[in-house]
């Protein structure tokens, strides 16, 4: 009988495979996978939006017979997922919150608004946190930079809230810093549909009422947006010297 080739209870001698050569595809998908990769693309989608805004002139919405045109659910749904789409676009809440009053009356115009804004915030927030936050978040070394970050990221809900409450700050922009920041989704959305309640409202009523300027209501939506953006200026004057005391 002739002996085995190699040992009982052995598995014969299996070379391991050779190592394949790191192909062409992989590193190229590593590349466009790398965070600064994804950066410029964020960085080229709203250059993008931002050409088409300049190109499309939002303020047309207030102008030409567009309420003849928009009625019933559907114009209210179709309504608020454009505005999600334009704010995330550069697009001026403003405009598109007195378009909704004039177009869809106060109480519609206000419904439609208030959903846009929350789809518009949620909309740059995920292509702020998917594209960007990766390539952003070593940078935050500054004083200023690091101080917001901390606050975003631990008062996420808080922050926010004040953000919303108090106009000033451009929509979109807050919504991409946010990003950055470790703020959740929950807190995030959460306060930024409580927190656009008042001006979101006072903005329809102004649009629902802008054919009679000198009515009350539309009196008193001016002058609440007026004494919210002087609170907003006296915050930000407070902040301003704590950060320097710090």
């Amino acid at each position: 009988m002739p002996a085995p080739s190699h040992p009982v209870g052995y598995a014969p001698e299996v070379l391991p495979p050779a190592a394949m050569p790191d192909g062409l595809a992989a590193r190229c998908t590593r590349v466009l996978l790398s965070p600064w990769s994804r950066l410029v693309l964020l960085l080229a989608l709203l250059a993008g939006a931002a050409a088409a805004v300049l190109v499309w002139r939002p303020q047309q919405l207030l102008t030409g017979d567009w309420a003849a045109h928009l009625s019933g659910p559907t114009a209210l749904v179709d309504f608020a997922l454009a505005y999600g789409v334009c704010t995330a676009a550069f697009v001026p809440r403003p405009v598109l919150n007195l378009a909704a009053g004039a177009l869809f009356g106060c109480r519609a115009g206000f419904a439609a608004a208030l959903v846009g804004t929350v789809l518009g915030a949620g909309l740059s927030f995920g292509l702020g946190r998917l594209l960007g936050q990766d390539a952003l978040r070593p940078l935050l070394r500054t004083r200023w930079l690091t101080a917001a970050d901390r606050q975003l990221s631990e008062h996420g809900f808080r922050s926010m809230l004040a953000i919303r409450l108090f106009p000033g700050l451009p929509f979109c922009a807050t919504n991409y810093c946010a990003a950055v920041s470790r703020t959740g989704w929950p807190p995030y959305l959460l306060a930024t549909a409580l927190g656009s309640i008042p001006n979101t409202a006072a903005y329809a009523l102004a649009g629902a009422r802008a054919s009679t300027p000198t009515s009350p209501a539309f009196l008193l939506a001016m002058g609440f947006l007026a004494v919210t953006a002087l609170g907003a200026l006296a915050v930000a004057w407070c902040k301003r010297k704590a950060l320097r005391r710090s």
